[in-house]
């Protein structure tokens, strides 16, 4: 049975129309209004949230985001799978329908002079609608590929159209990505996308720490250690603006259980911090920021939170809910 996107608003049960191998590993869902209607609009790194069997999974939206039609989302099997891959590769059949949460965008395409795309294995699919925007206004832009096996990376054969400003790193064949001539030298007309696993992400951080700010926009599939501060592990209050409910929230609870509990319904899916569906916005308190999705400059403004992971800081945090 599926775990329902009950606290999320906007649900649709959309029918899979094609599954599609994309790589070893990799396998592409095309989805479709069961009566043939228009789906809600998306831009550019957007993702959706799928109702999978005992799971609520977020995948990055990678077809055309013109198609008011047909979502395509690419799934990775994982080897150490919760259920949310196994299912899809191993059980999902067309004609199915599926829960679907979104579209929602936590890593949009910023304008820029100039592009540098960064992906590691699925981290892919989230650059693929950023290339194809960027190649329709004009805008200069270039990608790193990288993946372990030829065989392994997804979506070469659509890639392979845009010739050399595509290089496929395969590491069995040359080796890794080599980031320190990629972004070695900060450039103040390029923003950096970066998509892929958390070695990549943190290696593509380190390589831009001396960048201009705001150059590097990163999107996480998985949350990253986060150290939260220990003294914010304690009882706290919240005050929602709007209703005028007050709940404690104590040391071993989220924000968003103890709301639950007092029937303030918050958008919520993957409860780890990385899909954005509980952000918040902030009126008063100092937030303990624990997801792995706010840039540091969003984190230290305090204006949101995500609720649930964040903590307070402060006795007391005043919600607009």
């Amino acid at each position: 049975m599926n775990q329902p996107l009950d606290d999320l608003e906007g649900v649709l049960d959309l029918r899979v129309e094609q599954l599609r191998r994309e790589s070893d590993g990799v396998v592409s869902l095309t989805l479709v209004d069961p009566d043939g209607g228009a789906l809600p609009e998306w831009t550019p790194g957007a993702h959706i949230d799928l109702g999978l069997p005992g799971v609520v999974r977020q995948y990055s939206l990678c077809g055309d985001p013109a198609d008011r039609f047909t979502y395509r989302v690419a799934v990775l099997r994982e080897e150490n799978s919760r259920g949310g891959s196994r299912y899809v590769h191993e059980a999902l059949r067309v004609g199915e329908l599926v829960e679907v949460g979104g579209p929602r965008n936590n890593f949009a395409l910023a304008p820029a002079e100039r592009y540098q795309f960064v992906a590691g294995g699925i981290g892919i699919t989230p650059l693929l609608p950023m290339i194809a925007a960027a190649e329709a206004s004009g805008t200069p832009w270039s990608l790193a590929y990288g993946g372990r096996l030829r065989s392994s990376m997804a979506f070469t054969a659509e890639l392979a159209a845009h010739g050399d400003k595509v290089d496929l790193a395969v590491e069995a064949e040359r080796g890794p990505l080599d980031l320190a001539a990629l972004l070695g030298i900060p450039r103040t007309d390029t923003a950096v996308y970066c998509c892929g696993p958390e070695g990549l992400l943190a290696a593509v951080e380190e390589r831009c720490a001396d960048w201009p700010d705001g150059s590097l926009h990163i999107e996480r599939f998985k949350a990253k250690a986060v150290a939260g501060d220990a003294a914010a592990d304690r009882e706290f209050e919240v005050v929602c603006d709007r209703s005028g409910t007050t709940v404690r929230v104590p040391a071993d609870r989220t924000v968003l259980d103890c709301l639950d509990e007092a029937g303030i319904v918050v958008d919520s899916a993957c409860r780890e911090g990385i899909c954005g569906s509980c952000e918040t916005k902030v009126l008063s308190g100092d937030v303990d920021h624990r997801d792995s999705l706010l840039s540091a400059d969003e984190q230290a403004s305090g204006q949101t939170a995500m609720l649930c992971v964040s903590r307070a800081r402060s006795e007391r945090l005043v919600l607009d809910l």
